[in-house]
C-alpha cells in the first residue's frame, strides 16, 4: 500500500464507456467495464496538478452491471439531427484506489513535489466531492464522488474470475511516455470477485500510434498555481493538513 493512496467512491445513474477506435459511428454501446482512462479523468477532475501523476491501482465493482438502451438524436455534421441507439450502462457504482507519483517529465515543477500538502488538499476535495464536474465516461453521464470504505461489499465477491478480452486501457501522452507522440493502450483485463488490477500504462501489451504531439508548458502563477500558494491564499496551515482550500 502506497503512504499516498485514496479510496474514492463514484456513483451515477449511467455509464457510457467507449472505445475510442470506434466512436466516430452514429451508434455508441459502452464497454462492461471502465478504462483506465476514464477512472483517470475522474480522479484528476477531483484534483490534479502538472507536477503529479495520477496512477489507478484497482477498482472494484460494486452493482450489477446491467445496460439500458435510449434512442438518441444526435446532430448531423452537414446540420439537422439523424436517429441513434446508445447503450448505456445503469445504475453503476465503483470503488477505485489510486495513489500519485511525481510527474517526471517536469523537473522545472521539482520545489511543488511536497507530498504531505498534496495528499491532504487531495483528500479534502475528495471529502467535498471533488474540485471540477464528475462524470462517467461522457458528459451527459453525471456522477458523484466520495471517500470510499475499500472494505464495502459488492455483487461480483464471490463470483470468480471473468474475462474481457481485448479492450481499451488508456492514452499514452507526450508527459507520460517522453515522445513527442499521442498513442492509444490496449490491455486484456480480468475481474477476480469484483476487482480489477490495473497494469501500468507503460505495461500495456497493445500500443497504436495516433499522432505526434508536444507536452503542454506550465508556469507557475500563469497557467497554474502550486500547492503551497494555494494553501497560503486560502488562508490554511501552511503544511498543508488544514489546507483551507477544496
Amino acid at each position: 500500500m502506497k503512504s499516498n493512496q485514496l479510496t474514492m467512491k463514484v456513483s451515477g445513474k449511467y455509464a457510457l464507456f467507449t472505445d475510442p477506435m470506434t466512436k466516430i459511428s452514429g451508434e455508441k454501446s459502452s464497454l462492461m467495464i471502465p478504462t483506465y482512462e476514464a477512472l483517470k479523468g475522474i480522479v484528476e477532475s477531483s484534483y490534479w496538478k502538472p507536477c503529479l501523476r495520477m496512477i489507478i491501482t484497482e477498482v472494484k465493482i460494486l452493482n450489477p452491471i446491467r445496460t439500458e438502451r435510449k434512442g438518441m438524436r444526435p446532430i448531423k455534421y452537414d446540420g439537422g439531427n439523424d436517429l441513434a441507439y446508445y447503450t448505456y450502462l445503469s445504475d453503476v457504482s465503483y470503488l477505485v484506489t489510486f495513489h500519485f507519483e511525481w510527474n517526471q517529465a517536469y523537473p522545472e515543477l521539482k520545489n511543488d513535489w511536497n507530498e504531505n500538502k498534496h495528499f491532504f488538499v487531495a483528500k479534502r476535495a475528495l471529502s467535498r466531492g471533488g474540485r471540477r464536474d464528475i462524470y462517467l465516461g461522457t458528459r451527459e453521464c453525471q456522477a458523484y464522488i466520495e471517500e470510499g470504505n475499500p472494505e464495502e461489499k459488492g455483487y461480483y465477491d464471490n463470483a470468480g474470475m471473468m474475462d474481457f478480452g481485448l479492450m481499451f486501457h488508456s492514452f499514452s501522452y507526450p508527459e507520460d511516455n517522453g515522445k513527442e507522440e499521442l498513442n492509444a493502450l490496449f490491455w486484456y483485463p480480468k475481474m477476480e470477485n469484483g476487482v480489477i488490477r490495473f497494469c501500468r500504462p507503460e505495461e500495456c501489451e497493445k500500443k497504436i500510434f495516433i499522432r505526434k504531439m508536444k507536452p503542454k508548458k506550465f508556469v507557475n502563477k500563469v497557467n497554474y498555481t502550486c500547492v503551497a500558494d494555494e494553501v497560503c491564499d486560502g488562508g490554511g496551515d501552511i503544511n498543508g493538513i488544514d489546507a483551507g482550500v477544496v
